[in-house]
């Protein structure tokens, strides 16, 4: 299992954060999908929205789905805050965590546009988080997520 909760890292640093990925040919109307693939695993994030947006990951070990993720998040400040700067804290932020070759435990990271404060319980196999902005100590941008393996 080692293998994949580097895998898990590898992917979410290669995809969306890195700005780096190209987008997938959509498997749903209306969803953006970003894939990568190593070895055996294949990962997927499959998402619809954009400043308030639903999204899932999946990783399959060959043919078969071993692990995923879903999340929903949206900005709570719209007067105040926009997705654009949501976009920039969070890729910044991110970068820094998977740096530590890691996705969950918790995590604060501070920036000029807001602090980024991450905080879960559990680990890859089952976990349930929140990821946050705050400008001002106020939150502006809020995500909930969870996860686990998948078992047949």
């Amino acid at each position: 299992m080692e293998a994949l909760e580097i895998f898990i890292v590898e992917a979410k640093a290669v995809t969306y954060v890195s700005g780096k990925h190209q987008a997938s040919v959509s498997t749903r109307p209306g969803a953006c999908d970003i894939a990568y693939e190593r070895g055996r695993f294949r990962y997927l994030d499959s998402y619809f929205g954009g400043t308030d947006f639903l999204g899932q990951e999946v990783i399959w070990e060959d043919a078969t789905p071993v692990w995923a993720m879903n999340y929903y998040g949206r900005i709570l400040d719209p007067q105040n805050f926009d997705g654009e700067r949501a976009g920039t804290i969070i890729k910044q932020a991110l970068s820094a965590l998977y740096q530590e070759k890691r996705f969950l435990g918790g995590f604060a990271y501070q920036h000029a546009l807001g602090e980024y404060v991450d905080q879960s319980v559990g680990d890859y196999s089952s976990f349930l988080g929140v990821e946050r902005i705050l400008v001002n100590d106020r939150v502006v941008y809020q995500l909930d997520y969870q996860g686990g393996l998948i078992k047949p």
